[in-house]
Order: structure tokens, then C-alpha cells, then sequence
């Protein structure tokens, strides 16, 4: 019986020297792992803080010579890295720009989508590529006891430029109606969208893109539509409310330094620079068809 109790003691003692000693070197493993993490090995370092704008630089944004103002700002790029060009980041970016910074006006409501055709130094030449208004103007002119008239269609220009052009109208009253609703018939509204049709043809196919925008500019397709419709019925907040570019031509250097009222000369255009006043739409007198 001692033999037995002996035989077990023994065992029991080997045990937990066996514990121990797994118990401390588990200890030693991990007091050296929180060593090498206090002394801030390559895993915890933090990273060195870059500037981003370090590896920018910037453009001067010009305008066509159609606009008063020229140089309608700046734009940033990321500098030229190997085989990545900075200046082939710019091109065919489009910038919408209000018409009151592009003329010093308060009329604020058209916007003019220029988009960036070629990169010279660090001006980046922007051609016309489309035009919209606000969308809280478009709200105000909406009012009920009117009828809306809008119109679309597809024109080309004798330069080869296919433009989508959008006219909106909104019946008046008369001076000697007493009626307080002043809806159109059905025929009416057919007549009118037809005649708007036939004036934003007419006035794109006979003028290059440079004629058009100097038509836009003041809106005096949109007078001439009001001026014709006034014996079928009386319109008023006749606009051309969105012109989008569907098709040009082939990119020519030539051209756009014509638009630019460069001609064919290939210096750069200065920050001061301005082109040809545009007379607005108050004093226009359309004609009539």
C-alpha cells in the first residue's frame, strides 16, 4: 500500500515540474513579444505624411473669343509621371461656366459647357460644347393657368457642327381678356412648335458655330420665335433652354484659334485678353416671318 501511494506522489510531482516549466517559458515567449512591440518595430511605424498637392499643378482655364472674359480660372493636374502626360488628363474636360462670369452680367441663369480641346503651355483651350439653364429659373417661368410649348430638333451647322436644340414657350394673356385661364388649343400648340422649328433651323443651317453662340449669347432666336408667333397666340419667356452637341467635326488647330480670334497664329493667349462685346437681347429687333 506505501508502495502504491509513493508510486503516485512521484507522479504527481513530475507533473507539475512538467507545468512549470511550460507555464514559464509561455511567460518568456510572451514578454519578448510585447518587447518588440514597444520598441516600435516595422509593422507599428507610421507612415511619413505627403502633401498631395505637392504632385499638382495647375492650368489656366481660356475661353472662346466669343465671351468677354477669357480666362475664367484655374484647374489642377497632376504633374507628368513617366509615360503619364499631365496635359492628357485636360483634354476633352468640360467646364460649365455661368454666362455672368463669362460676360460681367447679372443675367445668371444660362450656363455654357466649354470642354477642353488642346493644351498649349499652361492654357488649356476650350471650345463651345453646349448650353442649359438654371434649374430654379425653369421653376419661376412654370405657373399654372398657361400653357408650355417646347420644341426639339436636330440641326447642323454650315460648319459641321450637329447641335440639339430645346425652345420653350408659355402662353400670355391678352389685354382685353377677361377669361383668368389662358390655354392654347391643341392645333395651336402644333402650329407654334412648327414655326419654332422652322426659325432654329434656319438660323443654324445659314451660320458657322462662332455666329451661333453669338446668337445664344443674348437669345435673339428666342425673340425672333416670339416675334412670328404672335398671330397664331401670344408668347412670352420664349428661351432656348438647353443646346447639346451631338457631333463635330474632326479636331483642326486651325479652327480653334479662329475661335479663339487668334486666326492662325500659334502664340498663347495672355490672362488680361478679352474678345468682342455682344450686344444683349433688349435693344434686338427680330424680324418678322
Amino acid at each position: 500500500m506505501s508502495n502504491s501511494l509513493d508510486g503516485l506522489n512521484s507522479k504527481l510531482d513530475t507533473s507539475k515540474e512538467k507545468l512549470g516549466a511550460f507555464w514559464l517559458s509561455e511567460q518568456h515567449h510572451g514578454v519578448s513579444k510585447n518587447r518588440s512591440l514597444m520598441k516600435g518595430g516595422k509593422k507599428g511605424a507610421k507612415k511619413k505624411a505627403v502633401d498631395p498637392f505637392s504632385k499638382k499643378e495647375w492650368y489656366d482655364v481660356k475661353a472662346p473669343a466669343m465671351f468677354n472674359v477669357r480666362n475664367i480660372g484655374k484647374t489642377l493636374v497632376t504633374r507628368t509621371q513617366g509615360t503619364k502626360i499631365s496635359s492628357d488628363g485636360l483634354k476633352c474636360c468640360v467646364f460649365e461656366v455661368s454666362l455672368a462670369d463669362l460676360q460681367n452680367d447679372e443675367f445668371a441663369f444660362r450656363k455654357f459647357k466649354l470642354i477642353t480641346e488642346d493644351v498649349q503651355g499652361k492654357n488649356c483651350l476650350n471650345n463651345f460644347c453646349g448650353m442649359d439653364i438654371t434649374h430654379d429659373k425653369m421653376c419661376s417661368m412654370v405657373k399654372k393657368c398657361q400653357t408650355m410649348i417646347e420644341a426639339h430638333v436636330d440641326v447642323k451647322t454650315n460648319d459641321g457642327y450637329l447641335l440639339h436644340l430645346s425652345c420653350v414657350g408659355f402662353t400670355k394673356k391678352h389685354n382685353s381678356q377677361i377669361r383668368k385661364t389662358f390655354y392654347a388649343q391643341h392645333q395651336q400648340v402644333h402650329q407654334i412648335c412648327k414655326k419654332m422649328r422652322e426659325i432654329m433651323t434656319r438660323e443654324l443651317q445659314t451660320n458657322d458655330l462662332k455666329e451661333v453662340v453669338n446668337k445664344l449669347i443674348p437669345d435673339s432666336i428666342g425673340k425672333d420665335i416670339e416675334k412670328a408667333c404672335q398671330s397664331i397666340y401670344l408668347l412670352h419667356d420664349v428661351i432656348v433652354r438647353k443646346v447639346k452637341m451631338m457631333k463635330k467635326p474632326k479636331f483642326e488647330l486651325g479652327k480653334l484659334m479662329e475661335l479663339r480670334g487668334e486666326g492662325s497664329r500659334s502664340g498663347k493667349a495672355t490672362g488680361d485678353e478679352a474678345g468682342a462685346r455682344v450686344e444683349r437681347a433688349d435693344g434686338h429687333e427680330p424680324r418678322i416671318c
